[in-house]
């Protein structure tokens, strides 16, 4: 399979497998300067790794080859977890995963592993002209991954930084145009690319405008959108940069802005893919209406394709029995550690308690609007004063929000309750799932959410507001609606603190009063199955159902 994606929070990557799944890389080449045959020699005899996992799936054969573009991301969002998650998942289902990403300067060199550049230079269009890219190859979380070292006078994705410029819809419609052109001069024939994001959604329009018509017809595109709150829109001529055709584009059924009358790289991913999908099926719901932030109709159009897929998450990496992070590893049956854990946080932060049951309540995200921020700084002063403790980690992309959150940071310098640490800190949020007893996410939109599911299998009962991929992973525990054994933690459903109080206070109330109670409600929690397995197998489906309907047509 083949999957490209990129988030505002992350950056892009393209993943391309023989027979698999999906990484979190995005990336693009274009390859002219050498025949087909000649690359795939190279790049396979230079990477043992590549061979090695490609003859490790039983049986597999040529016209077996997945690909997929990925968005390999820095810790500041979920996108990196998910296609890594999702990538390996498939990987175990027998299926091959290559991943072709931009390499970035500012990449983390010590997760990949033989990193290597092949004698090879790929040659890709942009903006009337043909430039070199270096590629290079390694392997990440077991995953083979191809990086894309672009030569070009701009120095794309050489800034110190991931996304954000002035320029990225330059760049990932560069990324794209060469991704696709270093599938194509592969040689390989490909069942899936599976694009995520609009900084590869440029992926789906050059493909069957372009690339098809060369032959190169074999894959079907997926097109995953994380957040629809990103769509990567521009003015109508910079789509021509990468080669694809503005006057046939900027039409109101194709690529044209349904608000504002430029381009919008995420509607072409929508009309152009055979499947789209999004992050959990009630925010799939939420889109097709006010939630699609101009995407709802058409989303309607072509909601035959569309579908929502709860995430999961890499129990590998999330685990309390193993995790390295932890003072003390610890099980649903065994939660003496979690208790020790807590201490030691306490200690670490200088939170003082004479009671060592005290409840700590929990926040691990980025203070961006869409998290909710009015109700995460209610949350703060409201466990003051239901006398618990409050940590929150995190940072703001936005300087005065950072600010503030500093000056709430000032004001409980000495309380000896409350802790803010205005950074991202991976070892530090180990220890803070690991320490805490209830975890809060009062986001006014979560397309999925994926801490509410680290908290639950750390035993930290999760209180959230009722949207997108929270109504599909956290049931109240109060609500007799909901079958007993899927009651899982605490929800409200406005957006006033009002709402948020009465929710904590409930929550509190059975901590307190009810410890038999709750210690039921914690193991309960930590034994769900939030892994990729499932998730996995419903995109699999979509990918094997895609390729069925595209051989028939073949055969007709």
């Amino acid at each position: 399979m083949a999957a490209c994606g990129a988030a505002a929070a992350e950056y892009s990557a393209l993943l391309s497998l023989p027979c698999g799944p999906i990484t979190r890389r995005r990336f693009a080449v274009s390859c002219r300067a050498r025949p087909p045959g000649n690359l795939r020699e190279m790049a396979w005899k230079r990477d043992d790794r590549i061979c090695e996992a490609y003859f490790a799936c039983k049986g597999a054969k040529e016209s077996d080859v997945m690909e997929t573009f990925l968005k390999l991301t820095k810790q500041v969002g979920g996108l990196a977890d998910v296609v890594t998650g999702l990538g390996k998942a498939l990987q175990t289902k027998g299926h091959l995963v290559e991943i072709v990403l931009p390499k970035y300067d500012c990449m983390q060199l010590d997760q990949i592993t033989n990193l290597k550049v092949l004698d090879v230079v790929i040659q890709s269009y942009f903006d009337g002209n043909l430039f070199s890219n270096n590629v290079w190859t390694g392997t990440v979380e077991g995953l083979p991954v191809y990086f894309i070292e672009p030569q070009h006078p701009s120095k794309f994705f050489w800034r110190a930084q991931y996304y954000g410029e002035h320029d990225d819809f330059k760049c990932y419609s560069y990324f794209s145009r060469a991704a696709l052109e270093l599938l194509y001069q592969s040689g390989k024939k490909i069942d899936i690319i599976h694009c995520h994001d609009w900084q590869t959604a440029f992926v789906a329009p050059l493909y069957w405008d372009i690339y098809a018509t060369r032959g190169f017809s074999s894959a079907r595109i997926c097109f995953t959108c994380h957040n629809f709150e990103y769509q990567g829109t521009a003015p109508a001529p910079d789509l021509s940069y990468c080669g694809l055709d503005v006057e046939q584009l900027d039409r109101p059924d194709r690529m044209q802005d349904n608000a504002h009358g430029r381009i919008n790289v995420a509607k072409g991913g929508i009309v152009y893919s055979n499947i789209v999908t999004t992050v959990s099926p009630t925010y799939a719901l939420e889109v097709r209406s006010e939630g699609g932030r101009g995407l709802q109709d058409t989303l309607k159009m072509h909601s035959r394709k569309f579908v929502g897929i709860l995430n999961g998450i890499d129990t590998g990496t999330w685990n309390p029995s193993t995790d390295r992070f932890l003072a003390v590893q610890y099980s649903a049956t065994d939660l003496q550690g979690k208790a020790a854990n807590k201490a030691f946080l306490r200690k670490q932060l200088g939170l003082y308690s004479e009671d060592a049951s005290q409840p700590l309540v929990a926040c691990i995200t980025r203070l961006v609007p869409q998290k909710g921020l009015h109700l995460i700084r209610h949350a703060i002063y409201k466990t003051a004063e239901l006398e618990g403790q409050f940590v929150l980690l995190g940072s703001s992309p936005v300087p005065h929000i950072q600010r503030e959150f500093e000056g709430v940071a000032d004001q409980f310098q000495k309380n000896n309750n409350i802790r803010l640490i205005l950074k991202y800190d991976e070892a530090l949020s180990h220890c803070i799932y690991a320490a805490s007893d209830m975890f809060i996410i009062p986001s006014m939109f979560e397309p999925c959410g994926l801490t509410q599911m680290i908290a639950m299998r750390y035993g930290s009962v999760p209180i959230v507001r009722q949207t997108g991929g929270l109504c599909d992973s956290v049931f109240d525990f109060d609500d007799e609606t909901i079958p007993v054994e899927l009651r899982n933690g605490f929800t409200f459903a406005r957006t006033d603190e009002q709402d948020l109080s009465s929710c904590l206070e409930r929550a509190f109330s059975y901590y307190s009063r009810k410890p038999m109670v709750w210690k039921q409600l914690v193991q309960k929690d930590m034994q769900i199955d939030f892994s990729w397995d499932s998730p996995a197998s419903q995109y699999e489906n979509l990918y094997q159902s895609a390729v069925a309907q595209a051989r028939g047509a073949a055969q007709t």
